[in-house]
């Protein structure tokens, strides 16, 4: 089995014909269903939120077969996680994506899960002691989008679970959890 890093790469990464947008529509579905399944695992395993599509990104090639995809198949697989709420255009031009390999509302119940887990509840924390601090390493959190998470500490204020309030700069930002 292939490897790209850590990450296992599934067979039909070897297969030729995947890497060229299917004409037949239902040997198409599958194809666009098998990328969507492969980026966000990927994006998952190797903690990335964004894919530009003006730089290379690994996943979209595989020299072993010599084969890369095109910028439309490019669109046509995030444009496919869009569509089902997995990840977001960041720019009108569709240049960058915002991939959601949680969703923000998974994020949010990750987020109180964590909170309670670790006796964090009527706690005070900064934005970014949740995404780079010692309480979180080795977490779903470490290191998670800066604004995936302000998103998901929103949703969290909006069903009174957290408490959102600024500080003099943006490492100053902080949340009181009332999970």
């Amino acid at each position: 089995m292939q490897k790209l890093g850590e990450f296992k790469l599934p067979p039909f990464f070897n297969y030729p014909p995947y890497f060229t947008l299917q004409p037949v529509k239902e040997t198409r579905e599958k194809q666009v269903q098998l990328w969507k399944d492969l980026i966000l695992d990927f994006c998952k395993n190797q903690k990335i939120f964004v894919i530009s599509l003006e730089e290379d990104f690994s996943l979209f090639s595989n020299p072993a077969i010599e084969r890369s995809l095109s910028h439309e198949a490019k669109v046509v697989f995030l444009s496919a996680l869009v569509n089902d709420g997995r990840a977001e255009w960041m720019d009108k031009g569709h240049k960058k994506c915002l991939i959601l390999w949680l969703r923000i509302q998974d994020w949010a119940d990750y987020i109180l899960r964590f909170v309670r887990d670790n006796g964090l509840e009527d706690g005070v924390m900064t934005v970014e002691d949740i995404r780079s601090g010692f309480e979180t390493r080795g977490t779903e959190l470490a290191g998670i989008d800066r604004g995936v998470l302000i998103r998901a500490l929103k949703l969290l204020e909006q069903k009174g679970k957290a408490v959102l309030f600024k500080g003099s700069s943006a490492d100053d930002e902080g949340v009181k959890f009332s999970a």
